[in-house]
């Protein structure tokens, strides 16, 4: 079942929420009827989580993760970053890595099993990429 969803005014949800196979990011606002679509289906299998990144709510675009983690960009603040921490499953590590290329969603793009990344994403942030989303089967990283 499909259901539609606005976030002020905006049908670009992906922008705006980060959901995996065991967690849900969505970003604080005073938009009840968005966050009540995400909690009203999910919160029975997954954790909805209200947060900010870097103080925006620009979370999909932001930061990129799976089942098994989440990185986040250096503008995560450390209350940003400790609130994720304490609200995440513990199964989920979670990262803030240096990278100039700092909308991570824009630049990476993963699942459980691969991850395809932006050809000029630092090695660096590939490496903490792979350790952090652990468990990719295939291991496979294909720089586009």
């Amino acid at each position: 079942m499909a259901l539609r969803t606005q976030f002020q005014n905006s049908n670009e949800i992906g922008v705006f929420v980060k959901l995996t196979n065991s967690y849900c990011l969505v970003p604080v606002a005073e938009c009840e009827a968005f966050y009540s679509v995400f909690e009203g289906e999910l919160s029975d299998f997954i954790k909805v989580i209200h947060t900010t990144i870097g103080g925006c709510r620009v979370i999909g675009t932001l930061c990129v993760g799976n089942k098994n983690g989440l990185l986040v960009p250096n503008s995560t603040t450390d209350k940003e970053l400790q609130h994720l921490r304490n609200s995440l499953p513990d199964s989920v590590k979670i990262a803030r890595v240096e990278e100039r290329l700092s909308a991570l969603g824009n630049v990476i793009s993963c699942n459980d099993y691969v991850a395809l990344v932006h050809p000029d994403l630092d090695r660096e942030t590939e490496e903490v990429l792979a350790d952090t989303l652990r468990k990719l089967e295939h291991c496979s990283y294909y720089r586009l």
